[in-house]
């Protein structure tokens, strides 16, 4: 049976994976869908929900395995499906920030009310404003959520937006044109980390393949803790960012944590009460206390 994995670049884990055979050893049959190569179809608005297309197409056959950020899992939930988590990362505070030009009159997180913040809508940066709104007694409906991935960064610098959800290594070009500003560190709001997911029939029933992924992420992993240069050329682009990213952030797969169940229930609250999710979300339904033995 066809092992089907998706991969995309913001998860640096499962990008390299794919790029140096270490599953295929374990495993010969075993697809990689590039999830940046799927159609989009009709973006939802950010006013009206999440966007659900990777947790979507985990159900429908499009692949087995995933890794992301915080959010898609809970908005898989989100839609009634039955996800479990496999792992999570150490913290990555480091990876991403809220950041303004430095000149902007934007000073504080309740300056943002009503104003324009760019973000990718679904991932990890949805949580990250959430909790910054959060902390400044705000809503989602008291921004105005600029959803885009392709151009965030020059939308930023042309200020077209007021405010940017930015991450290692898109910072770093942004960071050679212009003086930024962090608004609000991200430790402190989110612990950010990267987490993997897969389908409850999945998990139960093909314990053997699950076993060797986890088992063939860790072997990278520890590979690009050592080879961060090398590691860097598999993304292409401006290698040199590449490298400090790989290099400030940390690596391996950790077993789910009641400290990390409660941050995502904390979130899953979150984005039901701000309108996001149509449903209330129990997080530790996910969790397979079982699949804790794979990280041992």
């Amino acid at each position: 049976m066809t092992l089907r994995v998706g991969y995309f670049p913001q998860n640096n884990s499962l990008w390299v994976l794919r790029h140096r055979g270490i599953l295929e050893r374990a495993i010969p049959d075993v697809e990689w869908v590039n999830l940046r190569d799927l159609p989009s179809g009709d973006r939802v608005a950010p006013t009206e929900g999440l966007p659900s297309q990777h947790s979507d197409h985990l159900f429908d056959g499009g692949y087995d395995f995933i890794g992301t950020g915080a959010t898609p899992p809970i908005t898989a939930q989100g839609k009634g499906r039955d996800i479990v988590y496999v792992a999570v990362s150490e913290p990555r505070h480091e990876n991403g920030r809220l950041v303004v030009l430095d000149d902007s009159p934007i000073r504080s997180l309740e300056d943002l009310k009503g104003r324009r913040i760019a973000l990718g809508h679904g991932s990890w940066q949805t949580t990250l404003v959430l909790l910054a709104l959060e902390k400044a007694g705000l809503g989602w409906k008291d921004i105005v959520p600029v959803d885009v991935y392709d151009d965030a960064a020059g939308l930023f610098l042309r200020g077209e937006v007021d405010a940017w959800v930015g991450s290692y290594p898109y910072l770093t070009e942004v960071e050679k044109q212009a003086q930024v500003r962090e608004l609000v560190p991200t430790d402190g709001l989110f612990s950010h980390r990267s987490l993997w997911f897969t389908r409850r029939d999945f998990a139960l029933e093909r314990r053997d393949e699950l076993a060797a992924v986890v088992s063939a992420l860790r072997e990278s992993d520890a590979w690009v803790e050592d080879h961060p240069r090398e590691a860097a050329e598999l993304f292409g682009g401006d290698v040199d960012a590449w490298e400090h990213a790989l290099r400030t952030r940390p690596w391996g797969l950790h077993p789910v944590s009641e400290e990390f169940v409660a941050e995502q229930q904390h979130v899953a609250d979150l984005l039901h009460a701000n309108g996001l999710l149509d449903r209330e979300v129990k997080v530790a339904d996910a969790v397979l206390p079982e699949i804790a033995a794979l990280l041992r």
